[in-house]
């Protein structure tokens, strides 16, 4: 088994997530009282906040990617990133290092194709929403990206940072995101893409009337896929 190094804390209830659905995937593939060999590098995330908010991308590019080459000095045999806004700088990480890096919209993207799915709506932080890097890499794999138009990308935001990062479920805002997600679906979306793994808190499968497609989960199996690849491990010895 390799070891995979995760970069989270933005926020904590996002990389918390992680490790769950990571550990139970390993259990249930492995057996008994299996789990997955972690490094993990958590940040407090107000810090990270101030900083998104005041534009310092490179700031945060230049952190992330010293600290992705700790977790390899450490023995991560793989990088997760564990938050959808922050591969905006994912390509200072992956050539910060020399061992894989997962990119979500990969493991995304191939979820969605395999899906029959063409064309989703996108939720995610404004950041996600509005600047190109996740709807670039998921157009990259074929597929049609929609984001949602204001007011509404202003409340799919809003919720997410006055009030999932802080743990509040709230069935108002439940209902607010599923009048948003239908307003995708009357635009063409087939599918829709939980891009903020806190969005996976406040709405399930089960919620939505087309599928869903939770990256949180799905990147999280893409590293448990990683780190349980024997061809993987045979071409490193």
């Amino acid at each position: 088994m390799r070891t995979i190094g995760l970069l989270g804390g933005m926020s904590w209830e996002s990389s918390i997530e992680y490790e769950r659905l990571i550990n139970i995937e390993m259990r249930r593939r492995r057996g008994g009282s299996a789990s997955a060999d972690l490094i993990i590098r958590s940040y407090d995330f107000a810090a990270i906040e101030v900083a998104q908010a005041a534009g310092r991308w490179d700031e945060l590019g230049d952190l992330l990617a010293a600290d992705a080459r700790r977790l390899e000095q450490a023995g991560a045999d793989l990088v997760v990133l564990c938050t959808n806004t922050m591969h905006k700088v994912a390509d200072r990480i992956e050539t910060a290092i020399d061992v894989p890096f997962l990119h979500l919209g990969d493991a995304t993207a191939r979820a969605v194709t395999r899906a029959g799915v063409a064309t989703v709506g996108l939720l995610g932080t404004r950041y996600t929403m509005e600047h190109d890097f996740s709807r670039d890499r998921l157009e990259a794999n074929g597929l049609t990206v929609l984001v949602p138009d204001e007011p509404d990308r202003t409340t799919v935001h809003d919720v997410i940072y006055t009030e999932l990062v802080r743990g509040v479920i709230d069935d108002g805002s439940r209902t607010a995101y599923l009048e948003v997600i239908e307003r995708l679906i009357g635009r063409g979306a087939e599918g829709v893409v939980a891009g903020c793994t806190e969005i996976e808190l406040l709405l399930g499968p089960d919620d939505v009337p087309v599928p869903w497609f939770p990256t949180t989960r799905l990147h999280a199996m893409a590293a448990v896929d990683a780190a349980l690849d024997a061809a993987l491990d045979d071409a490193a010895t």
